[in-house]
């Protein structure tokens, strides 16, 4: 498929199933028993009051939704040591038919330019395991686990950010 036939835009209310299906794709692939990823998957839908509150920005390709990315602004103490703010990613879906095509990546550099609007210090993505690698490749380090942290955590400095993760 071309370029010339995606676009990242906004979410909209008529998105919800779409990308609530990417969601499901996403948690049914978890490496987790199927009675887990069960529990987990109503905790992880969106719904018409997510999109009031976070930033939601989906890629479109020949007018199917498949990819969907959330952001917010990240709470202060769940931020790497010296960071005063940032962006805390906490959703990205990928349709399994458009993986490994750049969508997430994308989606990503989409969480960076807002990042680098809002000016803030770094954006923060708390993810399965099994994505350490794909935000490795996208810059993103380690953060050390404090206390009680999400254990999989990872930060990506915005350029000039005092803060190298």
């Amino acid at each position: 498929m071309t370029k010339s036939t995606e676009s990242l835009r906004p979410a909209r209310p008529g998105d919800l199933d779409a990308i609530n299906r990417l969601v499901a794709e996403a948690v049914e692939d978890w490496p987790l028993p199927g009675r887990v990823r069960r529990l987990a998957l109503p905790a992880y839908r969106y719904t018409e009051a997510d999109l009031m509150f976070l930033e939601v920005t989906v890629l479109e390709r020949a007018g199917e939704v498949v990819g969907a990315a959330a952001w917010e602004t990240a709470e202060t103490r769940e931020l790497p040591e010296g960071a005063a703010d940032g962006l805390l990613l906490h959703g990205l879906y990928v349709g399994r038919a458009a993986r490994g095509q750049g969508v997430g990546r994308q989606l990503v550099e989409a969480c960076r330019s807002a990042a680098h609007e809002a000016g803030v210090a770094g954006v923060l993505v708390k993810a399965q395991a099994s994505a350490a690698s794909f935000f490795a490749a996208m810059g993103f380090v380690p953060v050390p686990v404090r206390d009680r942290d999400y254990e999989q955590r990872y930060w990506w400095a915005v350029e000039g950010s005092p803060v190298a993760g």
